[in-house]
């Protein structure tokens, strides 16, 4: 995959031949509400780190090219995180990696021989599920005692995807580079490469103050965050930056329109703000570029998913040149089908990976992540169709799908084209519960949802694109 062309030396992209009307920044502000979802954050954490990582970076004195490659990286800083997530949830015994992420956060993982009542209940909370009393506390005294060795390897696979995606999208090492060390310590305890002191990119102890500032604020208060990060001032984070945050607090200027409580497009308008200059809009195939590495993100989640997205992509555009769909509206088909699982970042692995059948409640789970992808895209003005065809991708003709009801007059011939190709997708790939069907079975599969629940013209091309005929 080619990356976005960036100025050399700066990270930034050059103003594009040809206008979408729609610029980096404001795709990458609304797409980082999927990576909260990863990490089990409060929605709008990525933006919230970004507005406070860019105050300490001017405040720092950093150049305006580095502040360009700052400002993606804390917008995208937790973009690898769903690489580790079937890892983590392997870990725990089968709990939830989310719970886990989010929780592990406001802990101090440095000490696994020193852990706190919170941690013990975290991992109690989380650890084997369905084990007894006896299970449990064994599984919790394995991950205590190979916690180092799992720490690692969870940073590393997060830190080195992330770094790893940040140059496909063409934005420079310095970007990904503060992305690959978000998780060192001033004092050498982090990971992946237990760098120290000034060895460690400055963009990312700013990243890291940055992130631990909002998680703890958004959870337990500023005044607890202020308070944490004196703690692990020369410690997790580099004192200087961390008493430049305690300036800006005292001054009022740190945590303006970077609260929970203030409104999500207020925060993201004082974002938007501080996008570096130059760059208006992109072209249609850095858009895509964008669309296919966030289709990455969600893939990766599991093994069970890997390449879903891109399946479903190729199978829907095949459908779409069948139907002699234009260039316009097979480059929609495109998008929307990269994109269609956005909201499954949202699910815990537990569920994602379950060998077994799903309860309601998991059921129910499932049944929401395509009202957040559509949740996720309205975001981005220009991609308003692009929501919607991606969040009805699970909608029937007769009204049976989810999570609206919609029926054949509510769904245009793109939706309908996805609905066919995710079900192909779905029946022809590997599942924690059965082996992947051949293309024929699927097709014999699909054939009885026809023309009841699956559109008989969307089915007749996808049973001759399969055929090559």
């Amino acid at each position: 995959m080619a990356g976005l062309a960036a100025v050399p030396g700066t990270g930034r992209l050059p103003l594009p031949s040809r206008s979408a009307d729609i610029s980096l920044a404001e795709i990458l502000s609304a797409l980082s509400f999927a990576l909260d979802l990863t990490e089990g954050a409060v929605p709008g954490h990525a933006l919230r780190s970004c507005l406070l990582g860019m105050r300490l970076g001017k405040r720092l004195g950093l150049a305006a090219p580095r502040m360009n490659s700052l400002y993606y990286a804390l917008l995208l800083k937790d973009i690898g995180c769903s690489s580790n997530a079937g890892r983590l949830c392997q870990i725990i015994g089968g709990g939830d990696e989310r719970e886990v992420k989010s929780g592990v956060k406001l802990e101090d993982w440095t000490k696994p021989h020193q852990p706190k009542l919170s941690t013990l209940r975290l991992l109690w909370k989380t650890v084997l599920p369905g084990a007894g009393a006896l299970g449990r506390t064994a599984g919790i005294l394995r991950i205590g005692l190979t916690q180092h060795r799992n720490n690692k390897e969870m940073i590393t696979l997060r830190c080195d995807r992330g770094a790893s995606i940040l140059r496909k999208l063409g934005l420079g090492d310095i970007a990904a580079e503060a992305v690959r060390g978000l998780d060192e310590h001033w004092d050498g305890s982090g990971y992946p490469e237990r760098r120290s002191r000034f060895t460690i990119p400055v963009e990312s102890r700013i990243l890291a103050v940055s992130q631990h500032l909002d998680v703890f604020a958004s959870e337990l208060g500023t005044r607890r965050a202020l308070e944490v990060l004196r703690e692990r001032s020369g410690h997790w984070f580099d004192p200087e930056i961390a008493r430049l945050a305690l300036c800006l607090h005292e001054e009022g200027a740190l945590w303006r329109h970077a609260t929970r409580e203030t409104p999500e497009n207020d925060t993201r308008s004082a974002v938007l703000d501080l996008a570096p200059d130059g760059i208006e809009s992109l072209r249609a195939g850095d858009i895509d570029l964008i669309c296919e590495a966030f289709s990455d993100v969600v893939d990766v989640k599991s093994s069970f998913t890997f390449r879903h997205s891109l399946g479903v992509t190729e199978v829907a555009v095949r459908i779409a040149g069948r139907l002699g769909l234009d260039r316009e509206r097979s480059r929609l088909v495109h998008r929307a089908a990269l994109l269609h699982d956005l909201g499954k970042l949202r699910v815990p692995n537990s569920i994602l990976d379950k060998r077994g059948a799903l309860d309601a409640n998991e059921w129910q789970v499932i049944r929401e992540h395509p009202r957040l992808t559509r949740e996720i895209l309205s975001r981005i003005g220009p991609f308003a169709e692009l929501a919607a065809i991606a969040g009805a991708h699970h909608e029937k003709l007769d009204g049976s799908g989810y999570p609206d009801h919609l029926t054949a007059k509510d769904l245009n011939i793109e939706s309908r084209i996805i609905a066919v190709a995710d079900v192909f997708g779905a029946l022809t790939e590997d599942r924690s519960y059965r082996a992947g069907l051949a293309p024929a079975q699927a097709l014999a599969i699909i054939a009885r949802e026809v023309p009841h629940r699956l559109d008989a013209d969307c089915f007749e091309a996808l049973r001759l694109s399969s055929s090559g005929s």
